[in-house]
């Protein structure tokens, strides 16, 4: 039986996996996060931990009752929370991703095997300049651009790259070679979109924050420019991506991080589909400069040419299609919204 390490158990995305995991057989995962976690989430899990990432007691305690066969750490302070206290996103971000990489390679002395890391990254890593130089550089690949200018997006920068270091070049100066090896695999993900749960925290969370005030009719003053585009992608399909990523043989994988989106389309397309399901949606645009400048510096759109040849990633949901079978009939479920609203 595998056993499955979940640290950020109660975010969107520990949400979902779980779900996902919990369908798989012969699979116990131990669930960890530092607020209590809902109880049909809980109900999937084989123990649910309440702790803090940086408590590496709680950590030592949880490693030594259970091995791992593969730990996806979600734990983090995202973007917006991480500017307003860069201090403590650095501890959470940084500090608490090198114990859960500590911990892995202990684990992986003692059962003698590679442990698998699965390292959410995000489009944050990117810094571009100015709207001029985002507009020419188009699909952005992974080693271009890594000139972040937010605290999360240097967090994220530097996590995946002490990833590497414990996958690849860990204790290298030792007179022996060190006993204990991981797995990382780290993926940049775009905007994430939920019909199920409500953002919290992240400076792409206008898409979704649109979407959900819309079936709740309430009025929305969006933070960003009618124009402003990036890349997104549904939470099912972000999900799916990380089970892609921890099932592909590492022989087939060419590089330990990887970019994956589904669709970029602009802040005005995301209204127009949102009107045209709740046609009584009020938002407005009324950009908050700084975060609009946080914005601006994140591709328009990423090539994730690498992940769909190496391990056959590929989005289930285009635009269209997320907002059709998935976004719509999700958010009109959770605040029972009956109307019915059929798309060109």
């Amino acid at each position: 039986m595998k056993t499955i390490l979940v640290t950020g158990a109660n975010g969107e995305i520990g949400h979902g996996l779980i779900s996902r995991l919990a369908e798989q057989p012969n699979l116990r995962i131990i669930a960890l996060d530092l607020h209590e976690l809902e109880e049909n989430i809980k109900a999937k899990c084989y123990r649910v931990v309440t702790g803090d990432i940086l408590d590496t007691a709680l950590l030592e305690s949880v490693s030594a009752t259970y091995n791992f066969d593969t730990i996806y750490h979600l734990a983090a302070l995202l973007s917006t929370k991480a500017e307003r206290q860069p201090v403590l996103a650095h501890k959470v971000n940084v500090d608490g991703t090198l114990n859960l990489l500590e911990m892995a390679v202990g684990q992986s002395r003692v059962q003698g095997r590679e442990i698998k890391f699965l390292y959410p990254s995000s489009i944050a890593v990117y810094g571009l300049p100015d709207l001029q130089k985002k507009e020419r550089a188009g699909k952005v690949k992974e080693h271009e651009w890594l000139t972040p200018r937010t605290m999360y997006g240097i967090n994220k920068l530097y996590c995946e790259q002490l990833g590497i270091y414990y996958a690849q070049h860990y204790r290298q100066l030792d007179a022996e070679a060190v006993r204990g090896h991981i797995d990382f695999r780290a993926l940049r993900f775009p905007g994430l979109i939920s019909a199920v749960t409500v953002p919290t925290g992240g400076t792409s969370d206008y898409a979704p924050e649109m979407l959900h005030a819309a079936a709740q009719a309430k009025p929305y003053p969006c933070f960003v420019r009618e124009d402003t585009r990036i890349s997104f992608m549904v939470m099912p399909d972000a999900i799916e991506a990380l089970l892609g990523l921890e099932a592909a043989p590492r022989e087939r994988l060419t590089r330990l991080v990887y970019n994956a989106t589904a669709f970029n389309p602009s802040a005005g397309e995301i209204y127009e589909l949102v009107r045209r399901a709740f046609p009584k949606a009020q938002v407005t645009f009324v950009p908050d400069l700084k975060r609009q400048k946080i914005v601006d510096s994140w591709p328009t759109d990423i090539d994730d040419s690498a992940a769909r040849a190496d391990w056959d990633w590929k989005p289930a949901y285009d635009f269209k299609r997320a907002f059709e079978e998935y976004l719509v009939p999700g958010v009109k479920q959770q605040y029972a919204v009956t109307d019915s609203v059929q798309y060109n």
